[in-house]
């Protein structure tokens, strides 16, 4: 059996255990221990370190590869107990079939298929795709029927497609005491769905999660520091089941003061485990520069009390936050008291030809051609939500790859709704629209005045190139915008 055949049994064991796929870095572990390498080499070579690789992922892989097997699988025996499955299902398909005494009596497919396997003595490529068989047959893939490609991508979703080596890194990062993780990205990026599965690994290592969307808050509440934060640690504690003494330190102290001492001593002394928050959506409060100057001010003074090395540090060590925004921080904010220079930063980028592969391999019945995802990404680049909704609609057979590329730039196109919303916030703004309408109308790589530049990139329209330089992201907003912008 060569590794790659392994793989395909693995992934769909563990699928079957888990409702999920093997994860990037888990595959480099079974594919590096296949080889025989050491957790250090392994470590050195594909830049994680030994303690994080041999003490926290390896154990949680063998771990959940023991349950989907029935045995103790370790880095050493994991190919001899995957030999053992196939042995064990030989014999036990043998003896089901010794015990068929009608020949007319019908056969399930997976009976038939053990038949291949015990009429061989050898291992054979029929045993191999008969295991794999007996996995996949045992329970379907979860969400294999794409879902509409609208908001985050659920934890347990095949379509969720991982962008290397983004998701290990944060994965390591918000197990640090007293971290901080920044995801920035347009709109529509994955940005919230990478944001649920740090919280999803974070709670697998016994963290407590607590996710805050500042899409949620009235505009009222960011007008004023007070009330912004005393929305801010009603959010938190509501989740945590901690409000009761909220209106004690809300009597008493200056408003970031009282924050850090709620905090400080109703929710971080009562709890055991860490404390990890996520606040989605944080450039809401950036047009409120006063609030929002001190919020982050406080934010940053959190981070660095981690690292006092007093009891209080102790303490701020358990919180880990993860911050979530769309628009460039275009706020004045000391350099020593923002937290927009600390941390783990991360901005996602478009979907590579590889990751779009892999995409169209999850959705049933597409089995495109290079040629034909080429086509795709020339007309919509590799932007996560326009790929997701043309494969969506292709697979569904709402529309053809041809008649879709022919028809994406019209109002009568499946990204209709998308243009529109660009259209209408570009409308907004005038000086904008004058700008980007230049962009789109150059055949050459244009240079804007910094303000335009950082509007028109923090909503996805432009990407830049030749350093300065700015070029529509993809044909299809060349093609949409350039009758449309005068």
């Amino acid at each position: 059996m060569d590794f790659e055949t392994a793989l395909k049994i693995l992934d769909a064991a563990v699928v079957t255990q888990t409702k999920r796929h093997l994860k990037d870095i888990e595959v480099t572990i079974l594919r590096s221990s296949w080889q025989g390498k050491k957790y250090d080499e392994i470590a050195q070579t594909h830049s994680y370190t030994t303690e994080y690789l041999q003490h926290d992922v390896g154990p949680k892989l063998w771990q959940m590869l023991s349950a989907a097997f029935g045995e103790k699988v370790g880095k050493k025996n994991f190919q001899a107990a995957l030999e053992r499955q196939r042995i064990s299902w030989s014999t036990a398909s043998s003896k089901q079939l010794e015990a068929i005494s009608q020949p007319q009596k019908l056969m399930s497919s997976s009976q038939l298929t053990m038949e291949k396997m015990t009429s061989n003595n050898s291992v054979s490529e029929e045993s191999n795709e008969a295991l794999l068989s007996i996995y996949t047959n045992e329970q379907p893939l979860l969400n294999a029927e794409p879902e509409l490609p609208v908001g985050q991508v659920p934890i347990s979703s095949s379509f969720y497609v991982e962008r290397p080596p983004i998701e290990d890194r944060c994965f390591q990062e918000i197990l640090q005491p007293g971290s901080l993780i920044r995801i920035k990205a347009p709109r529509q990026m994955g940005k919230t769905s990478l944001m649920a599965r740090i919280l999803d690994e974070a709670r697998q290592h016994s963290c407590q999660t607590v996710s805050i969307s500042f899409h949620l808050a009235d505009k009222a509440v960011f007008a004023n520091l007070d009330t912004f934060l005393r929305w801010f640690c009603e959010s938190v504690g509501r989740k945590l089941k901690q409000l009761h003494q909220l209106d004690d330190y809300w009597s008493i102290y200056g408003s970031k003061d009282k924050t850090t001492a709620y905090f400080e001593e109703c929710l971080l002394e009562e709890i055991d485990s860490p404390l990890v928050i996520s606040l989605d959506g944080v450039d809401r409060i950036f047009p409120y520069r006063d609030t929002a100057e001190d919020f982050f001010n406080l934010l940053r003074a959190w981070y660095e009390y981690a690292k006092y090395g007093d009891r209080s540090s102790e303490l701020w060590k358990k919180l880990r936050l993860v911050l979530v925004h769309s628009k460039e921080v275009h706020i004045p904010l000391n350099i020593n008291q923002s937290p927009f220079n600390v941390g783990l930063s991360i901005e996602l980028q478009d979907f590579t030809p590889e990751q779009v592969q892999i995409l169209v391999a999850r959705h049933p019945g597409l089995n495109w051609t290079d040629t034909q995802i080429k086509k795709l990404m020339d007309m919509v680049g590799g932007q996560p939500y326009l790929i997701r909704l043309a494969l969506y609609h292709v697979q569904h057979r709402y529309i053809s790859l041809e008649q879709l590329l022919q028809t994406a730039p019209t109002e009568a196109a499946i990204y209709q709704d998308h243009l529109r919303g660009h259209l209408c916030n570009l409308e907004h703004d005038p000086k904008l629209v004058t700008a980007f309408s230049q962009v789109v109308k150059s055949l050459v790589p244009i240079e804007l005045d910094s303000e335009s530049a950082f509007k028109l990139h923090s909503m996805g329209l432009v990407v830049y190139c030749n350093h300065n330089k700015l070029m529509p992201r993809c044909d299809l907003y060349r093609q949409y915008f350039q009758n449309r912008l005068m």
